[in-house]
């Protein structure tokens, strides 16, 4: 299979089930269907309550029935199976653990999901707008749906920490302030360079008015309705964990173990950083190392203007370099759209093409409040992350699979060790192709590293109440001695790590996903290699790997094994 051609393959009654599954998903999350790219729905918002829960439990349980009689003809079909029974009955494991009414964090709970689609819904037409409009007008009731949910998990005495709760008031404050969301979307609504004016801004000024007094008063109920329930503790207790870790990795591992690996890792790249730096200055520190780099003006830009042009320009660069020498890059996924998300979150992400690639994928910026500096030795690894050979590469190429794959494989399947772990290995894939040769730009991919390390190691101990480092004190976990640990090995702005800090306290298991996940990544790659010897492709290794899917890691391994 070439980079531009594809060879049909008959769709088969597995492919059926996945297809229905598929659809009848994203029938019940026009939210979801928005993220995808799938037409239809787009002025509709999810049923968050209760009810809405249930469908969706409904449809996966129903799904693992056809899914345990289903008759695989092929190997793509083997893969399917296993793929989709493990993802959805660790949803459902999830369901029945209460997980889905209870989600409230800072990051990626219904409260931002209902905001965040708005960002890829077409903005360039009056029609667009009236969809736009149509679409916030019911924010209030998706709103109140959720508070149902909320209400259910709290008389079950489940509710999110205080630390997120008040987070999270406090993000809905934000969206609703004068320099908030809400205003800026109606006074930037434009039709090409022309201001939106008339019958359809009045509607959305309406509709956005409407969609702030929810946040708004979604913040004060978060405070009056949750906050006297929420617990002291961030942690969510080892049993859960484990269920969490599952969930985001596809795999089980030790956690223990993994622990360990964890601080072994930050001390190693932490010596490397200092390396770096007494190479930048005779015993400078990996801290004198930072303050070097960040007065240098070659890795300077200042505004946001200059970062987006920037990004787009080393996403680009990276394409044309990498295709058909070390991937298979075809024509659809050439294009990739770098953008300043309209939030301030901290956040940088990455958002798929549609099915039929007439939206792109795009890596998106959350720059926070106030940034107007930012500094290149520390983001160009990001950009190999979320673009090529990272996300980008990653999830568009699987999109582009039509006639190999079946919609849930191409568009729905995907699993955060899958993913990320994937994203961390791209980056130190473009570390052994020289592009970190650069003193800067190597440690600020090891630096990187060193964050997400760093994670592992505070994500895990704090939930799961395993003694903490000698070197914050030891003993049991608490904010103070994770806030120190972070910011000794996680080189970012300080509003940042308080957001991610937060971030790794109110969703367990997802961020030690992405160092966790790459560690198996390179794992089976030392694996297939050992098997081929000087056979060994590393450019055929990816194809095969990445035309799987974003699959749970165990089935990768197997797939790629030809296990499965």
């Amino acid at each position: 299979m070439t980079a531009n051609t594809q060879t049909a393959r008959p769709r088969t009654d597995v492919d059926r089930i996945a297809e229905t599954y598929f659809d009848a998903a994203v029938a019940l999350s026009p939210i979801n269907a928005t993220f995808l790219g799938v037409p239809g729905a787009e002025e509709d918002l999810d049923d968050l309550s209760p009810a809405g829960n249930a469908a969706a439990s409904q449809l996966r349980r129903s799904t693992l029935a056809e899914l345990a009689g289903a008759t695989a003809a092929d190997d793509v079909d083997r893969v399917t199976i296993d793929a989709m029974t493990e993802r959805l009955q660790l949803s459902e494991d999830r369901y029945a653990a209460g997980l889905d009414e209870m989600s409230l964090n800072v990051l990626a709970s219904p409260l931002q999901a209902v905001r965040d689609v708005f960002d890829l819904m077409p903005q360039d037409t009056e029609e667009h707008w009236r969809t736009f409009g149509a679409r916030m007008a019911k924010i209030p009731a998706a709103l109140e749906g959720y508070k149902e949910s909320l209400l259910v998990a709290r008389e079950r005495g489940q509710v999110s920490p205080r630390r997120q709760v008040e987070a999270c008031a406090e993000q809905s404050r934000d969206l609703v302030a004068d320099d908030g969301y809400f205003t800026k979307v109606v006074a930037d609504a434009s039709v090409g360079d022309a201001p939106l004016d008339g019958e359809v801004k009045d509607r959305l000024a309406d509709a956005a008015a409407a969609a702030a007094a929810a946040y708004g008063e979604m913040a004060d109920w978060l405070e009056r309705e949750l906050l006297p329930h929420a617990p002291e503790a961030d942690a969510c207790g080892i049993d859960r964990y484990r269920l969490e870790s599952r969930y985001f990795l596809g795999a089980a591992v030790d956690l223990e173990e993994t622990y360990r690996w964890g601080q072994q890792e930050v001390a190693s790249l932490d010596a490397q950083m200092t390396q770096i730096a007494e190479g930048l200055e005779p015993g400078a520190s990996v801290q004198r190392g930072v303050e070097i780099l960040d007065a240098d003006e070659k890795y300077q830009l200042h505004g946001t203007d200059a970062l987006k042009a920037w990004m787009q320009e080393r996403a680009d660069e990276v394409i044309e370099n990498l295709k058909d020498v070390h991937f298979d890059i075809p024509g659809p996924v050439e294009t990739i759209e770098c953008m300043i998300a309209p939030t301030q979150t901290g956040g940088i992400y990455y958002t798929g093409p549609s099915d039929d690639f007439s939206r792109p994928g795009r890596m998106w910026w959350s720059v926070p409040k106030g940034n107007t500096e930012f500094r290149t030795w520390n983001e160009l690894t990001t950009v190999y992350h979320e673009g090529v050979p990272g996300h980008h590469l990653q999830v568009a190429q699987t999109v582009y699979r039509s006639a190999l794959l079946n919609k849930w494989r191409r568009l729905e399947a995907w699993t955060s060790g899958h993913g990320e772990g994937w994203a961390l290995y791209a980056e130190r894939l473009m570390a052994e192709l020289g592009y970190m040769d650069d003193p800067g730009n190597r440690m600020g991919w090891l630096a990187g590293q060193s964050l997400r390390a760093a994670r592992v190691v505070i994500d895990i101990g704090v939930h799961c109440g395993f003694a903490a480092p000698d070197e914050v004190g030891g003993g049991a976990w608490d904010y103070d001695k994770a806030w120190t640990y972070l910011t000794r090995y996680g080189f970012m702005d300080e509003k940042i790590l308080r957001f991610e800090l937060n971030r790794y306290l109110g969703w367990p298991g997802q961020a030690p996903s992405y160092k966790i996940g790459e560690r198996l990544w390179l794992q089976l790659r030392d694996e297939v290699r050992e098997r081929e010897g000087d056979a060994f492709d590393l450019k055929a290794f990816h194809r095969r790997a990445l035309d799987i899917g974003g699959v749970g890691l165990d089935t990768l391994r197997a797939a790629v094994l030809q296990e499965v």
